[in-house]
């Protein structure tokens, strides 16, 4: 398995990203996928998670409303939209494989991890 996020970089506040991640080594379409984050000093954060339909999303409620989580099963990738960026929003972006097609917001329930995309709000 492997997967492999790209998109980070600096943003202003009230500004826009896109982080993607590509998947490879596993069947895309059987398993649940998220995006966690991680600011410096603070633990691993669940921001969003999307099931194996391609369809059902959920987000924590620090997110809700700005992120939008979507997946490209032609491209075995997923994607983070962010809107309205918030300094808070600084971190470093993982996405993580499920065990199964449903995701959960704990980390024991993934398997795989990727090794991130770094994410600065600043002005």
């Amino acid at each position: 398995v492997r997967l492999v996020e790209s998109g980070g970089g600096l943003a202003q506040p009230g500004g826009s990203l896109r982080l993607s991640c590509a998947a490879s080594g596993f069947s895309f379409g059987s398993y649940a996928m998220s995006w966690f984050r991680q600011a410096p000093g603070k633990g691993l954060e669940w921001v969003s998670v999307i099931y194996s339909d391609g369809r059902t999303t959920r987000y924590a409620d620090s997110v809700k409303g700005r992120f939008t989580m979507s997946s490209d099963s032609a491209k075995d990738t997923v994607y983070l939209n962010m809107n309205n960026l918030k300094p808070e929003d600084s971190a470093l972006y993982i996405c993580a494989k499920g065990h199964s097609v449903v995701g959960t917001e704990h980390v024991d329930g993934y398997d795989s991890w990727g090794q991130g995309t770094q994410v600065t709000v600043s002005s």
